[in-house]
């Protein structure tokens, strides 16, 4: 029987490699990045890499220990999806794969230190600089930095990185396969660097976070825009920070801050702008924010940009969302980052791309179950589209919120994705779960509370809900009427649900004006309705096209009768993949692909594309 060895053979045979193996396609990082805001001083690790798949057995540690471990790799990029197009159980159950890249380092003064930055990886990393370990990390979707303390000044630097798909008893989101074979989880698990690296340059001082808080009480009214940031001192020992910036070209004043050696200290500033332009799909306006902070002798050693809006929102005391003080009607489509040829690790030009399929279609505002890539939220500021953002607690058993730990995790996230998106003005909603308990037990709801009390802490200027599975069956939960909006997940007429109660359409109508009476002062948002097609045939058979385009126009027709339906989001605008054996309520499937899509894989716009188009187009944002 073969057994894996210690990691910290491992680890020794990592650093004989480096030591003594030759270097690579080593190139220095260009400067620069995929998204425009943030700090100063980001090199994009791009070029060449190289991936190979773990072995856990003896034979993977003594070629680390002989040297030999160069064979056996293959050349990639990053991002990359180490089984995009690998659609088998055991790639949708979870793997181990190894990433490598050696790089030189930018020229810097010989005061700069060195950060490495990853925007995704799935699911667990470990990371070695130079046969050094520097830390681990678990979670996707969210970045984590991690400072490169044995970085090489000259010479190559050899940087490894082993990913772990594999999820474990309390990790978010959980995937899981049942005693019948069955899977668990809602979209396909893929391995690897999904997004990408950077090195970041610091010098004595890092702007750790920045918020531009705008506030604005009515639509003519003048606007304030409260400037927060948090400086780090990445040197050990303590010094004065000056902190200087404008918005919208106007000086903004901050005080300066001892800052101790370690440690961060917030600097604040206020701005009032008489006649503000506002964020609007409309009329998406954008103000440029820029931050500097100096060192006591006024030496500049990082810059922040932010290209951000002012907006408000609000939920009126008759349940209707507010943007800018006026009542909002907002139709769209979700997705997901889902390409069949690189998985989850998308190019910009794909996320183009999907922007280009919403504006092209008239939607308004858009949502996936996880946060999404700046890149794409940049694109949303851009051009107007509203976004439901949302963490990946999705589906989770009502047991789990029982434990502080998953509770931590989850509110974690919350958190990281706030301080990540919080100068969107795009991001309309954060979203704390997706099809979690209809009845929240305990732990949810203590769930709920935190979060609640977390986005209130952080940032007042958007709203806060939560996506449910629209079931009849489910009486009133009091728990929601403390969020400012309801997602409901709308299938009646596509699954049947608990005891056939939204196999018939026809009830949908009934339900929704429950929904209003039930909770009257929340803002109720379709995050979800769809129904699946991948071939010709009739109307009333599920899973053809016409079947679809009758399905959405319905369910459109019902929204649009309802003052009180405040958004529609069509799920999914692009095809997926799932798990493996989906289905999906399709007659004649083809897993594991989620065809609920608009589009296809290879970019056909299905019949219903045109139906769904001229409804939105027709549709303006407001009430």
């Amino acid at each position: 029987m073969r057994r894996a060895l210690p990691l910290g053979i491992l680890l020794c045979g990592l650093a004989t490699l480096v030591a003594g193996a030759p270097a690579q396609a080593a190139d220095r990082p260009k400067p620069g990045s995929v998204y425009r805001d943030g700090p100063s001083g980001r090199y994009l690790l791009g070029g060449t890499w190289h991936q190979r798949p773990d072995s856990q057995d003896v034979g993977l540690a003594q070629r680390f220990q002989r040297q030999e471990a160069l064979t056996g790799w293959t050349q990639t990029t990053v991002p990359s999806a180490s089984n995009a197009g690998v659609f088998t159980p055991e790639s949708y159950i979870g793997t181990v794969h190894w990433y490598r890249k050696d790089f030189r380092l930018p020229r810097a003064a010989r005061s700069s230190k060195w950060v490495l930055r990853f925007e995704s990886v799935n699911y667990r990393a470990r990371v070695w600089l130079n046969g050094k370990p520097l830390g681990t990390h678990v979670g996707s979707y969210l970045p984590f930095e991690l400072r490169a303390k044995s970085v090489r000044r000259r010479g190559v630097n050899r940087l490894v990185v082993r990913v772990d798909s594999r999820r474990q008893k309390f990790d978010i989101p959980p995937l899981s396969q049942r005693a019948s074979g069955a899977f668990e989880g809602g979209w396909w698990n893929y391995n690897g660097i999904l997004r990408e690296v950077y090195l970041r340059k610091v010098d004595q001082f890092d702007f750790a976070e920045v918020f531009f808080e705008p506030r604005l009480r009515c639509r003519t009214c003048a606007a304030t825009v409260l400037v927060h940031a948090e400086v780090a001192n990445v040197n050990s020992g303590g010094a004065t920070a000056r902190v200087s910036g404008t918005f919208g070209g106007r000086a903004l004043r901050f005080r300066r801050h001892r800052v101790p050696g370690g440690g961060t200290a917030r600097f604040r500033a206020r701005l009032r702008i008489r006649n503000p332009r506002l964020w609007s799909p409309e009329r998406p306006t954008l103000y440029r924010g820029k931050l500097t902070v100096q060192t006591s002798s006024g030496r500049a050693v990082q810059r922040y940009r932010v290209l951000t809006g002012i907006r408000s929102l609000g939920v009126s005391r008759l349940g209707r969302i507010q943007l800018n003080g006026r009542d909002v009607n907002l139709r769209g489509a979700s997705m997901h980052e889902d390409s069949l040829s690189r998985g989850a690790a998308l190019t910009p030009g794909q996320m183009r791309q999907n922007v280009g399929y919403l504006r092209e279609l008239g939607a308004t505002i858009t949502r996936s179950h996880y946060p999404l890539h700046p890149y794409t939220l940049e694109l949303a500021d851009r051009y107007g589209i509203l976004m439901w953002s949302e963490i990946p607690v999705f589906r989770m058993a009502s047991r789990l919120f029982a434990i502080s730990e998953v509770r931590n995790k989850a509110l974690r996230m919350l958190r990281e994705e706030i301080a990540r998106d919080a100068n969107h003005p795009s991001v309309a909603v954060w979203s704390i779960g997706n099809e979690n308990a209809s009845r929240p037990g305990a732990g949810l709801r203590k769930y709920i509370r935190k979060a609640e009390r977390t986005v209130g802490d952080m940032d007042s200027t958007r709203l806060i809900g939560l996506a449910t599975s629209g079931f009849p069956t489910v009486e009133k939960q009091r728990i929601y009427t403390e969020l400012d909006v309801l997602g409901i997940n709308d299938y009646f007429g596509w699954y049947n649900g608990p005891r056939g109660t939204i196999s018939d359409r026809a009830q949908l109508s009934g339900y929704l004006n429950r929904l209003h009476s039930d909770y009257p002062n929340q803002g109720l948002v379709i995050t979800e309705f769809g129904a699946e097609a991948n071939r010709s045939g009739p109307a009333t058979e599920k899973g053809t096209y016409e079947f679809q385009s009758e399905f959405l126009r319905y369910h459109l027709d019902v929204f649009a009768s309802k003052p009180f339906v405040n958004g529609a989001l069509i799920w999914n605008l692009r095809d997926f993949r799932v798990k493996p054996g989906w289905a999906g309520g399709n007659p004649f499937p083809n897993p594991p692909v989620n065809q609920k899509g608009l589009v296809d894989d290879q970019g056909r716009r299905k019949p219903a594309w045109d139906a769904v188009r001229q409804v939105y187009r027709a549709t303006g944002p407001y009430r």
